[in-house]
C-alpha cells in the first residue's frame, strides 16, 4: 500500500494490513507501486514488525526487494564455486576488515593469496535492458571501492561482484546519472585491476537461482538518453516521511 519512514511498507495481506520492514535504505526506484503483488517472509524471532518486504511483481517478473539477501546469495555460490577466477578458495569468510578501517563482504583464501570480494545489490533495470548500480548518491559505496583499488595497487586481489535480484538485465553498468562519482570510482578502480563482475540470481517462490554472469560495462555513456527513465519512474520512487512529504522521489542534483 505504502513506504514510509524508508524502512517500513504497509502490506494487505487479506483483509489485514500489516507493517512490514523494508530492508533497503535506499529510494527503490520504480520498485515502490501502490497496489503492487509483494511477498512477504515472516520473522523467526520476536521484533517490533513481525514480517519482511521479500520481493514485488513488476510487469509481471518477480524483482527481489531485500538488500540483505544478496549476501547469503553470494555465499552459497562461492562455496558451490560457480564463478570462474573465485572457485578456488579454501575458505571464505565473511565480513573482514581490511585497510584503514574498512570491512569486505568476502575474504577468500586462494592457492594465489588473499581475495577481496564485495557485493553490491542491483534492481534497477532501464529499457535498455541493463542494470544501473545505485540509484542514488552513496559516498560508502565510492569508499568501497576507492579502498579496494588502494589494495590492488598494493598487489592484493580484489573483486567487485555486482547482484541483480532479477532476469532481464543483460548487462551493468555504474550510473553516472544518479552517482557521478561511484561511476568515475570503478573507472578508476577498473584501471587499476579491481575486477569488475554481475550476476543473476533469478527469484522465485521457491528460492532464488543462479542465472549465470552478464557483463559491467565502465564505458562513458551519455547520462542524457537515461534521465528520461528515471524521471518516468518517480512517482513509484522514495518514501513517505511523518510530515506527509515523500523523501527520495528526486534525484539530487
Amino acid at each position: 500500500m505504502r513506504r514510509y519512514e524508508r524502512f517500513i511498507a504497509e502490506v494487505r495481506v487479506g483483509r489485514e494490513v500489516v507493517r512490514a520492514h523494508c530492508v533497503n535504505p535506499g529510494r527503490m526506484e520504480g520498485l515502490v507501486i501502490p497496489g503492487a503483488r509483494v511477498w512477504l517472509s515472516e520473522a523467526q524471532a520476536e521484533r517490533a514488525l513481525k514480517f519482511t518486504w521479500e520481493l514485488v511483481e513488476l510487469d509481471g517478473r518477480l524483482v527481489g526487494a531485500n538488500t540483505a539477501l544478496p549476501n547469503t546469495l553470494v555465499r552459497r555460490v562461492l562455496d558451490a564455486k560457480l564463478l570462474p577466477g573465485l572457485d578456488d578458495a579454501r575458505t571464505v569468510r565473511p565480513e573482514q576488515s581490511f585497510g584503514r578501517g574498512h570491512r569486505v563482504d568476502f575474504l577468500l583464501d586462494t592457492p594465489r593469496g588473499e581475495h577481496l570480494v564485495e557485493v553490491k545489490n542491483c534492481h534497477l533495470v532501464y529499457p535498455d535492458g541493463l542494470g544501473y548500480f545505485p540509484d542514488s548518491h552513496s559516498e560508502r559505496a565510492v569508499a568501497h571501492v576507492d579502498a579496494l583499488a588502494r589494495q590492488v595497487k598494493r598487489g592484493r586481489r580484489a573483486t567487485v561482484l555486482f547482484t541483480l535480484q532479477r532476469d532481464d538485465a543483460r548487462g551493468l553498468r555504474p550510473s553516472a546519472l544518479h552517482a557521478p562519482d561511484f561511476a568515475t570510482s570503478v573507472r578508476r578502480a577498473a584501471k587499476a585491476g579491481v575486477a569488475l563482475r554481475a550476476v543473476r540470481l533469478v527469484p522465485s517462490l521457491d528460492g532464488f537461482s543462479f542465472d549465470g554472469e552478464v557483463p559491467v560495462d565502465v564505458a562513458v555513456y551519455d547520462v542524457k538518453r537515461v534521465a528520461p527513465w528515471a524521471k518516468a519512474l518517480e512517482a513509484t520512487t522514495g518514501w513517505e516521511r511523518k510530515d506527509g512529504a515523500v523523501a527520495g522521489r528526486s534525484l539530487q542534483r
